[in-house]
C-alpha cells in the first residue's frame, strides 16, 4: 500500500518561508497529478495547490502568488515552497494524488506561523 510522507514543516514568523516535501514508496508521485492540502483542527481539509504530470499548476486563491508547487519526477518527490507566510496559513499540510488515494494519507507536517 502506498504511504505518503510529508516533511519540512515548522514554526516560522509571519512573512517567513518554508519548503515542504512529500515522498512516497514506488513511483506513484512521478506518474500522477498531485495535490497539497491543509487542515486546521475542527475544520475540513482544504485544497491548496495542484500540479499535473506535465507541470501545469493551480492554486487556491488564499495562497496564489505566495506558494509554489513543484515536482521532481526523477526523485519521485513533491514540493511546496511557501513564502510570505501568514498566521492563517497555520495548519497540518498533506499531499496526495488527484484524485486522492484514500488509504495513502500520511501524518502530514505541521506548519505554525506566529504573528
Amino acid at each position: 500500500q502506498v504511504q505518503l510522507v510529508e516533511s519540512g514543516g515548522g514554526l516560522v514568523q509571519s512573512g517567513g518561508s518554508l519548503k515542504l516535501s512529500c515522498a512516497a514508496s514506488g513511483s506513484i508521485l512521478s506518474r500522477n497529478t498531485l495535490d497539497w492540502y491543509r487542515q486546521v483542527p475542527g475544520k475540513q481539509r482544504e485544497w491548496v495547490a495542484r500540479i499535473t504530470f506535465g507541470g501545469t499548476t493551480r492554486y487556491a486563491d488564499s495562497v496564489k502568488g505566495r506558494f509554489t508547487i513543484s515536482r521532481d519526477n526523477v526523485k519521485n518527490t513533491l514540493y511546496l515552497q511557501m513564502d510570505s507566510l501568514k498566521p492563517e496559513d497555520t495548519a497540518v499540510y498533506y499531499c496526495n494524488t488527484f484524485p486522492p488515494l484514500s488509504g495513502a494519507w500520511g501524518q502530514g507536517t505541521q506548519v505554525t506561523v506566529s504573528s
